[in-house]
């Protein structure tokens, strides 16, 4: 009897579907996990991000933040930017949401595929597993399989980064049906790693009608309660309001979330993102994060932080002005080009300068070039297909004629060499075989590897690789080395049989792949231009705060040299 009790147990499974890896110590890693409520898109992200810049650059704690996005995408490769905003590519090539871009640069540290999930991705574990017949018969169902693996990728981030600090941002809302799923894997996470070792931080939004010129509470109370239904208790709620909170509306919070008055943080609007760890360390929420989770003080005022704080003090001591039009056609979603735009506003400051942002709607050609007259800098961004690609040429075409500092990324980079062909090298009829597939002129052609390529999801030539730099060039003096490691994503690059032509005629690749023929920076010598640059990487993706791009510092510095 005992063998057949043995027997149905291996079968069955434990109903805690708990697959530890191997080595993994409970309490070693701590989990502080934030969740939303009320409403999305009140900065929980940007939250999330300032407390991991606190725990970590001040405190000196290893932080390995992690997002969950409840679509049923693999990833955020296929998103639309209209619907998403920007796609952010990790070095490893993960194509992820806009949020991870935020933590890269607030932690200042890269990540990777385990630092994103979403539910697509648990799902497709699942069912491949259950094909392979990994679950030994058993009917898969939300708890323990859903769950369970959703604990597992938690656990392996944290034996994998040997952190001290798991931060989970839990994307969307409480009450959401997308999400409950996770939730239920973090109540379940809070009761098998003990509540010591787990803090829970729910962002609430504090409504403050115009109408009634009074703020209201009882949606954020609403969201707690639905939270609390679910099993989880909050250790922590922080109050988004565009008003210093009252203190009888902190005083509600506390009640109805069973959360003392002194853990009921205000958050406001503070104006600049570098700022926001600063304040929530005047606030005192890392002290009472650190009490929760009974974490071993480390020792305060690393470097990294003093050179953060050096940074506000520069963003608010910054005078100059300098006026940069982003020409696109995405330009009613500023977060499409999200990473361009923290790119310029943590340079500038380095420069003593702050940046005024113009958005250049390039659908129509004549339209935008109009709009170009007074501005200190042009960018031209990614993207893809035809929609705008005349619009961006004439704008390349006008900043190389009227001698304006000119960066363009990506989609940029190629445009730039069609404007070059066509108006330098005679080639009129030069086009992309993205946006016209039979044209006569293919200066710029799909890479040979992707020709066969039939998915979308992934397929790309994403994520880091080497650049290399060519001597005597602008690219040279920005960089001061000869090898760099830049991100893509692109399928489309510069015909090979076109570049001597292009080359003859002035136009300088002085950035390529080490082994392959495949031009990834083009320029004009400095002489001819005050800076014509461009990229078929994106430099965004790997500017810092601490560490901006070289290729925006160049940029920016020619917009400032008047």
């Amino acid at each position: 009897m005992p063998k057949f009790e043995a027997l149905a147990k291996k079968t069955q499974g434990s109903e805690f579907y708990n697959n530890l890896p191997k080595g993994y110590k409970k309490g070693r890693t701590k989990y502080i996990i934030v969740t939303g409520s009320v409403i999305s898109g009140v900065g929980k992200g940007t939250f999330t991000s300032s407390l991991g810049n606190l725990l970590s650059l001040y405190h000196g704690f290893r932080v390995a933040p992690v997002k969950f996005d409840g679509y049923l995408n693999f990833d955020a490769g296929t998103l639309n930017p209209y619907r998403h905003g920007e796609v952010f590519v990790l070095d490893d090539g993960t194509e992820c949401d806009l949020d991870l871009g935020t933590y890269e640069r607030m932690l200042n540290q890269n990540l990777c595929r385990e630092n994103y999930i979403t539910a697509g991705k648990i799902f497709k574990t699942i069912i491949d597993k259950e094909r392979a017949g990994k679950y030994l018969g058993r009917d898969v169902q939300f708890i323990p399989h859903v769950t369970g693996e959703i604990k597992n990728f938690l656990r392996n981030l944290a034996h994998k980064s040997q952190a001290d600090i798991v931060l989970v941002e839990v994307g969307g809302t409480v009450g959401d049906i997308e999400n409950s799923y996770f939730l239920e894997a973090m109540r379940e996470l809070s009761y098998e790693e003990s509540k010591e070792n787990v803090c829970f931080i729910n962002v609430v939004y504090i409504l403050e009608p115009g109408s009634l010129g009074e703020q209201k509470s009882k949606a954020a109370q609403l969201g707690l309660r639905t939270l609390m239904g679910m099993g989880i208790q909050p250790s922590i709620v922080v109050c988004r309001s565009e008003r210093p909170l009252k203190e009888s509306v902190r005083e509600k919070i506390s009640i109805y979330s069973n959360v003392p008055v002194n853990r009921v943080i205000n958050s406001l609007d503070v104006g600049d993102i570098h700022s926001i760890p600063l304040f929530l360390k005047a606030v005192g929420i890392d002290k009472e994060v650190i009490n929760i989770l009974g974490l071993k003080e480390k020792k305060p005022g690393k470097a990294g932080f003093e050179i953060w704080k050096s940074l506000v003090e520069k963003i608010k001591k910054a005078r100059k002005e300098v006026n940069i039009g982003i020409t696109g056609k995405y330009i009613t979603v500023h977060d499409s080009y999200i990473s361009i735009l923290k790119a310029m506003e943590h340079t500038a400051p380095h420069l003593g300068a702050r940046v005024n942002v113009k958005w250049i709607e390039t659908t129509k050609a004549g339209e935008a070039v109009k709009e170009l007259k007074g501005l200190d800098g042009i960018i031209v961004p990614g993207g893809f297909g035809a929609r705008g690609t005349e619009g961006k040429i004439a704008c390349i075409k006008y900043a190389r004629e009227n001698n304006i500092p000119f960066l363009g990324l990506c989609f940029g980079f190629q445009m730039a060499v069609l404007e070059y062909a066509r108006d330098v090298c005679d080639l009129k009829n030069a086009a992309s075989t993205e946006t016209e597939p039979n044209t006569k002129e293919p200066v710029i052609c799909i890479l040979p590897e992707q020709e066969e390529v039939k998915g979308l999801g992934g397929t790309m030539r994403l994520g880091g690789y080497q650049v290399k730099i060519k001597p005597g060039t602008v690219a040279w003096e920005l960089y001061g080395k000869d090898k760099v490691r830049e991100r893509f994503r692109h399928r489309w690059n510069v015909n090979t049989q076109y570049i001597n032509k292009l080359e003859k005629a002035g136009l300088v690749f002085s950035g390529m792949a080490p082994q392959k023929r495949i031009m990834q920076i083009l320029e004009l010598p400095a002489e001819k231009h005050k800076f014509f640059f461009a990229t078929q990487y994106h430099p965004e993706f790997t500017s810092r705060p601490l560490t901006p791009s070289p290729v925006f510092r160049g940029f920016l510095e020619a917009c400032l040299d008047k």
